[in-house]
């Protein structure tokens, strides 16, 4: 298991005002944003219930009791939240097991980050039980902190995980880079008051200010996000 108490401080390279890197896990360095849809409709069929594929652009990025919830109340399914998210976290682990592709490009981030001792985090929000199965495939020495979704009272899209974090790296958030899939996470990133960089998995997200939209995460590095920020 990967603690949540940072391995390191802050080490920031001379003349770069990029202090952290904060990453999203589902969709964002690992591709498994399609892997939560399909184990949601495999659960749901298994209650004889069909979801709408409407409903994935609700459901993705966000806390599962929001997800969960939300699948319970559409579909009038006869199980509580509680048992659904068992359901759901079993399924997703058996997934896992099988397969866990990584990103394009994600493996060739972190290992650049790594190199320049930059402080980075992962911050999901998926349970703790999510994050350490999948650390085992990411490496876990490249992140100095993790956040599961479980282990704070509010999870994406409030700003809390990633306030967290940074905190946790001795970083000012204003002065940190998050890398994000989802609309939520976005949300979450930008009201904690961090620079964004969006790689779209499932729905299309705008750029903004103080947020930048590319296709793929090949297009990131560390030249790209000291450039953000200075």
């Amino acid at each position: 298991m990967t603690t949540t108490v940072p391995a390191i401080g802050t080490r920031t390279a001379e003349g770069s005002a990029l202090q952290a890197v904060l990453l999203d896990m589902d969709g964002t360095l690992v591709d498994t944003e399609g892997f939560w849809w399909d184990v949601e409709c495999e659960v749901f069929a298994g209650l004889g219930h069909t979801l709408d594929d409407s409903w994935r652009h609700v459901v993705v990025g966000g806390p599962m009791t929001r997800s969960a919830g939300f699948l319970i109340e559409a579909t009038g399914a006869d199980i509580t939240l509680a048992e659904l998210t068992v359901l759901l976290n079993q399924g997703f682990e058996d997934r896992i097991d099988r397969t866990l592709p990584l990103m394009p490009g994600a493996a060739r981030l972190l290992a650049e980050l790594a190199a320049h001792e930059i402080p980075t985090a992962l911050v999901s929000a998926s349970h703790r039980r999510i994050i350490d199965r999948v650390l085992g495939s990411l490496g876990p020495q490249y992140f100095a902190l993790t956040v599961a979704g479980d282990e704070v009272a509010r999870t994406k899209p409030h700003p809390d995980p990633y306030l967290f974090a940074a905190a946790g790296l001795g970083a000012d958030p204003a002065r940190c880079a998050v890398v994000e899939d989802t609309a939520t996470g976005v949300a979450a990133a930008e009201a904690a008051g961090c620079h964004v960089v969006a790689v779209p998995s499932v729905a299309p997200i705008a750029p903004a200010a103080r947020r930048t939209v590319v296709d793929s995460l090949e297009e990131v590095d560390l030249a790209f996000l000291r450039a953000l920020l200075n």
